[in-house]
């Protein structure tokens, strides 16, 4: 009997079938927590003691993830190889004859990225590392500027300015309209998912349209030209409406109009591209590849928003990055709130990775947030800089997530001033 057929078998052949048996997964458990606003976290446990957490957030539909992970996801975990990431990936979104929608594709991207945070640990390495090393330094992020008028906002650009940011997202309140999008109220940071029933808003467009070009107007009067300005219509026009926003704002320079029009129909992107050239980005509602495919390959947007949590996981996105910097469309990953710090960990390294990066959204999580899901991420000049934590360098402190539990909220809606229901 060679030396390679005996019953002992080789060391290397040992160690490999040990460290198999060491990936094998025997714990999934869904984590729902509440440290001032609701998440949802996955935590995957190895046999040889490793675990990897995911978010599994999905704002104002929270339990229906932590339901459809703890009923139809958790069960076909055990067993598995926590390293074929791939495999899981394909056995879920595949395997399953309902394929796609925010509830399903986000809880397939709790599981990924959990697997990659456990691969992350078994090598040693950072996240960004395993996906292929730096391509920057830091990513950089924008903050939330708002005010109840022009006046205020502005200032609240100012603010961001002094504290380092080199790009603002700026919103202001529209006259006449009493709970404008985007919009905080004494001096809270902004939080759309504020009752157990949605709030009923009311909208305005004619007066939306007239307010924008002002605000950015009076932004770029008081604070010069050398930081980048964001805007988010949320969805709220028509496909010719936004291009006229779109033309209207072209003084401003802006780095990017977000979510101009609803994209449920891509081709209404190619109207606003007829008449403006500033930027576009849409995508934070987007589960899949397929949900921006006409978008990307026509070129009629030039970032794209898609987020790990809400569209399967880095696998998926991975692959949307690529396809994406096919056309020279880069990532604005979504990065309110509503995503937990598990989620901005694993963006950031992705960030850090991707080489075709645009822009990474960011609001401050709160102080019991942050103590609830610690974490090695940090601001400094402008950017965010991930650190060399093996996994994404987001853990979870379980005894005090416990003390928060889940608070009913969901997203309000919107009227027009007739009563008809309108996009949010």
């Amino acid at each position: 009997m060679s030396h390679v057929e005996s019953e002992a078998g080789t060391p290397d052949r040992w160690h490999a079938q040990a460290s198999t048996r060491d990936r094998e997964i025997v714990a999934a458990s869904v984590i729902v927590s509440c440290p001032g606003r609701n998440f949802v976290t996955l935590k995957i446990q190895t046999r040889g003691g490793v675990h990897g957490l995911g978010d599994a957030t999905l704002n104002g539909r929270e339990l229906a993830v932590a339901a459809y992970l703890r009923e139809h996801v958790a069960p076909n975990l055990i067993g598995r190889d926590a390293g074929r990431i791939e495999d899981i990936w394909q056995f879920l979104y595949r395997g399953a004859y309902w394929r796609r929608g925010p509830v399903t594709m986000t809880a397939i991207a709790a599981v990924d990225v959990a697997l990659w945070d456990i691969l992350g640990k078994l090598a040693g390495m950072p996240l960004y590392q395993l996906l292929g090393g730096r391509s920057r330094d830091g990513a950089l992020v924008y903050a939330h500027a708002n005010g109840r008028d022009i006046s205020e906002a502005s200032d609240e650009v100012g603010k961001y300015i002094e504290q380092g940011f080199l790009a603002v997202r700026a919103q202001c309140g529209v006259p006449g309209i009493n709970k404008a999008y985007g919009i905080s109220t004494a001096g809270k940071p902004y939080e759309p998912a504020e009752s157990e029933l949605p709030a009923e808003t009311v909208w305005n467009t004619p007066r939306y349209l007239e307010t924008a070009p002002k605000l950015f107007e009076r932004v770029r009067a008081d604070h010069g030209n050398q930081v980048e300005l964001l805007h988010d219509v949320h969805h709220r026009l028509t496909p010719i409406e936004a291009a006229r926003l779109a033309r209207d704002l072209e003084p401003y320079r802006l780095f990017w109009l977000e979510d101009a029009t609803p994209a449920d129909n891509q081709k209404c992107f190619e109207l606003i591209r007829q008449h403006s050239v500033t930027p576009l980005a849409v995508g934070e509602v987007f589960n899949s590849i397929w949900d921006c495919k006409h978008l990307i390959e026509q070129q009629l947007i030039d970032y794209i928003r898609t987020t790990i949590v809400h569209g399967g996981g880095i696998s998926h996105i991975r692959r949307l990055a690529d396809f994406a910097a096919l056309y020279q469309v880069r990532t604005g990953f979504h990065g309110a709130t509503d995503l937990s710090p598990v989620c901005m960990g694993a963006a950031l390294h992705f960030d850090t990775w991707v080489p075709n990066f645009g822009i990474q959204e960011y609001m401050f999580h709160s102080e019991l947030a942050n103590e609830v899901f610690p974490h090695d991420y940090h601001f400094r000049d402008g950017r965010l800089h991930v650190g060399d934590t093996p996994g994404h360098g987001v853990d979870i402190d379980e005894q005090l997530a416990a003390r928060f539990p889940y608070l009913p909220r969901q997203l309000p809606v919107a009227r027009l001033e007739d009563g008809a229901m309108w996009d949010w």
